[in-house]
């Protein structure tokens, strides 16, 4: 199977998919490419904008997962906004509107399966996702309950999130690990999203 993995990071989500499919990621910052393209040497990785990637590749996948950035969406940055004071007070945003427009043009131009992941939005989400763990998923195929316990990921040093995840970033310099480590979603829901949407999974489903 095809599978184009946007918004990549150091690959997360791909972690436990295996060898088996012909994967392409697409990330922006060189510098965290390098890295999921040292722990995954045999998927192709593309430095480019993933939100235009999609547009002019969509056609060539069978499965696509996409994970738009999701700061203008999170509780947490909305929180601080609002709460603190003085320099450690992150500026207010606009929510970054290219997540629904992902949703929506995967929904009626896509004819593979698709995923689309963000946080757990401060507002009532405009199109209605999933929810599982700390993720919404806007996804044409439905998600099984799963037993994986809950992601919390607010504490914790860069050993912490490197053992949590199993990635060993102890060779690698000139990025935050800390920040790229809260950033990937967890390799076994990774896993249980892309089997969903092989069909691989047949238990009780989420409600949306």
């Amino acid at each position: 199977m095809k599978i184009l993995n946007l918004y990549a990071g150091i690959g997360g989500n791909r972690k436990l998919w295996g060898n088996n499919h012909e994967i392409t990621a697409v990330e922006y910052k060189q510098e965290i490419a390098d890295i999921y393209h040292d722990f995954f040497p045999d998927d192709k990785m593309v430095v480019a904008n993933a939100h235009e990637y999609l547009l002019k590749h969509f056609e060539e996948f069978d499965f696509i997962w996409s994970s738009p950035p999701c700061p203008s969406h999170s509780r947490i940055r909305k929180h601080c906004a609002m709460n603190r004071k003085g320099f450690a007070r992150p500026e207010m945003l606009y929510p970054d509107m290219r997540l629904y427009e992902e949703i929506i043009f995967l929904r009626h131009y896509f004819k593979g399966k698709w995923s689309v992941e963000n946080v757990i939005a401060y507002y009532k989400p405009l199109i209605p996702p999933f929810e599982i763990q700390r993720h919404h998923f806007w996804t044409n195929f439905v998600i099984q309950l799963t037993e994986l316990e809950a992601d919390n990921i607010e504490h914790g040093i860069v050993s912490d999130f490197e053992k949590k995840f199993n990635f060993d970033l102890s060779k690698h310099s000139g990025v935050d690990k800390r920040h790229v480590l809260r950033n990937c979603v967890n390799p076994e829901l990774g896993k249980h999203i892309l089997d969903c949407a092989l069909g691989l999974n047949k238990q009780k489903t989420l409600n949306l």
